[in-house]
C-alpha cells in the first residue's frame, strides 16, 4: 500500500512516516520545506521527499493520501485531492487504525513533559525487554530515535492535544483509545486554538471519555484543572502521582537522585543527573504507567537510573572558556519557571543566563506574555527577542529593570550575550524552534571573545 504523506518533515507525520515504512508500506511524502533533520531521517529510510505541495504530485496515484494539520485548504495539492474525490485521512486516524488496532497503548497527555515522560515510559518498557512501538515528540538519547514500529503488544505514544486537522479539529489523541493513560497537568496553551483553558479541559474530558474500565488513569494528584476533568466523569480506575497516598518522590539529593514511594512504601532510589521536580514528576508518571504494564516499579526505577534524558530538554551544546551553553525546548511560562529552577539545582555555581525566544502561537499573539517576567525569577540575566512580536517586550520585561534586555535582530544578541558570559556562567536558550541557529553562533562568539 502506497502513503503520501502531505507535512512529512514535521516531528509527529515524520513519525508516521518512520512507522509506515518500518512496518512495509510504501511511503512518500512532500513538505513546503524539506529540512533536516527530519529530511536526513527520513531519506536514510528510503522516503522519497518532494519540496512544496504542487497538483502536480496526483500522478503519484498513492492509495491513501495522509494529511497533517499545517495543511489548510487552499493549499493546491490538497485542492486537487479533494477535487479528484481522492481517499485521504489525517495521520492519527491512520495511526489509531493501521497501527494502534488490537495494541497496549500507553499514552502521555499534558501541558508539559509529554516528550520526556513518554521518552521514560518507552526506555523503561524497553530495558523490561517488552521492545516497544512509540511515537514521540523529541528524540532520547537512549532510543535514539523519535519513532518505531514493532511487534511487541505495547505501543507508547505522545498524546497531543492539538487539533487533528483542517478537517477534523478534534484534539489528536482522542484517536489513539489507550489502555494506560497519563495526564501530567494542564494549563491554558495553544491561543490559537482553544479559546480558554475550559475548552481545553472538555478536550481532556472527550480523551478520558476513550479510556476503557479496564484500564487505568495515572493522574497528578496536584493539578486542580485535572481534577475538574476527572470530576465530568470518569469510568477508569485512577492513581495518583505527586500526593500522599499514591506515587511520590522524595526530596533530591546533591547529585539529583531520590527515593520513590508507592502509598508510603519505598521502592528504591532513583540516582540519576537529570534536573527539577518537574522532571521527578514526569519519572513518577512513567514508572506508575510501567507498572500498569506489567514492569515492577524497582525494574522501572533501576531503567530510569540510566536514563539519559531528551535532546533539547536541558541539553547541553557546548562549553566555551568556561561557559556552558544549552538548548531547552521551553515556551510556557510554567516551564520556563521549571526548566530554571532544575538548573539552579543542578549548577549551583556560576549565573544563569536565561536567552529566550517567544516563538509559540501563544506568546506571540501576547497570551500570557504577562506571566513571563516572574517565570525568570530565578535566572541572573534575561535576554528577549523581540523580532516579530505583536507586542512591547520591553514594556512587558520591564519590572526586571537590568537584568533584562530585548534585541529585535539575532546577531546583536548573540554579541550582547557573549560580550556579557564570564566563566562559570550557564547560557539557558529556550525556544520551540531553531532560534536562527543561535547555539552555534553563540559557542563562536564565545570562541572569540
Amino acid at each position: 500500500m502506497h502513503l503520501h504523506i502531505l507535512g512529512i518533515c514535521g516531528t509527529f507525520m515524520g513519525g508516521i512516516a518512520a512507522i509506515a515504512k518500518q512496518a512495509g508500506f510504501r511511503v512518500t511524502g512532500c513538505d513546503a520545506n524539506v529540512y533536516p533533520p527530519m529530511s536526513h531521517q527520513l531519506a536514510a529510510l528510503g522516503v522519497e521527499l518532494i519540496e512544496g505541495y504542487g497538483a502536480d504530485q496526483l500522478r503519484l496515484a498513492p492509495d491513501l493520501w495522509v494529511v497533517g494539520n499545517v495543511v489548510t485548504r487552499g493549499n493546491p495539492l490538497m485542492e486537487a485531492i479533494l477535487n479528484q474525490g481522492a481517499r485521504y485521512q489525517s495521520g492519527p486516524q491512520w495511526l489509531a487504525e493501521q497501527i494502534l488496532i488490537g495494541k497496549w497503548v500507553l499514552a502521555v497527555a499534558g501541558t508539559h513533559g509529554k516528550t520526556t515522560t513518554s521518552a521514560m515510559l518507552a526506555w523503561i518498557l524497553e530495558r523490561a525487554g517488552r521492545t516497544p512501538g512509540f511515537l514521540i515528540g523529541g528524540i532520547a538519547t537512549d532510543l535514539e530515535v523519535s519513532a518505531r514500529s514493532s511487534t511487541s503488544e505495547v505501543f507508547v505514544i505522545e498524546a497531543d492535544e492539538y487539533d487533528t486537522a483542517f478537517f477534523d479539529k478534534r484534539s489528536k489523541f482522542v484517536h489513539y483509545r489507550p489502555k494506560t493513560a497519563v495526564l501530567n497537568n494542564l494549563e491554558f496553551d495553544h491561543a490559537d486554538i482553544f479559546a480558554d483553558l475550559a475548552a481545553i479541559e472538555r478536550q481532556f474530558h472527550h480523551f478520558v471519555r476513550t479510556i476503557p474500565s479496564s484500564g487505568r488513569i495515572l493522574v497528578n494528584g496536584r493539578d486542580e484543572a485535572l481534577k475538574r476533568v476527572l470530576a465530568q466523569g470518569c469510568w477508569t480506575p485512577i492513581e495518583t502521582f505527586g500526593v500522599a497516598g499514591g506515587w511520590e518522590a522524595g526530596e533530591p539529593d546533591e547529585g539529583g537522585g531520590f527515593e520513590v514511594a508507592w502509598q508510603g512504601n519505598g521502592i528504591g532510589r532513583l540516582g540519576w543527573t537529570l534536573a527539577g521536580e518537574h522532571n521527578r514528576m514526569n519519572a513518577l508518571a512513567a514508572i506508575s504507567a510501567a507498572h500498569h504494564a506489567g514492569v515492577t516499579p524497582a525494574g522501572a526505577v533501576a531503567a530510569l537510573s540510566g536514563f539519559q534524558g531528551v535532546r533539547r530538554r536541558l541539553e547541553l551544546k557546548g562549553r566555551v572558556r568556561g561557559v556552558c551553553v544549552y538548548d531547552d525546548f521551553a515556551h510556557h511560562p510554567t516551564a520556563i519557571r521549571e526548566t530554571i529552577a532544575g538548573l539552579r539545582q543542578r549548577e549551583r555555581n556560576g549565573r544563569i543566563l536565561a536567552v529566550f525566544e517567544p516563538r509559540s502561537n501563544t506568546l506571540k499573539k501576547g497570551i500570557l506574555k504577562e506571566a513571563l517576567p516572574a517565570s525568570f525569577a530565578g535566572a541572573d540575566r534575561v535576554y528577549i527577542y523581540s523580532a516579530g512580536l505583536t507586542w512591547d517586550a520591553g514594556s512587558v520585561f520591564g519590572s526586571l529593570g537590568a537584568r533584562a534586555r530585548c534585541e529585535a535582530d539575532l546577531d546583536a544578541l548573540v554579541a550582547v550575550v557573549a560580550a556579557e558570559a564570564r566563566d562559570a556562567d550557564q547560557v539557558l536558550v529556550m525556544s520551540n524552534g531553531g532560534f536562527g541557529g543561535i547555539h552555534q553562533k553563540l559557542l563562536a562568539a564565545l570562541g572569540n571573545g
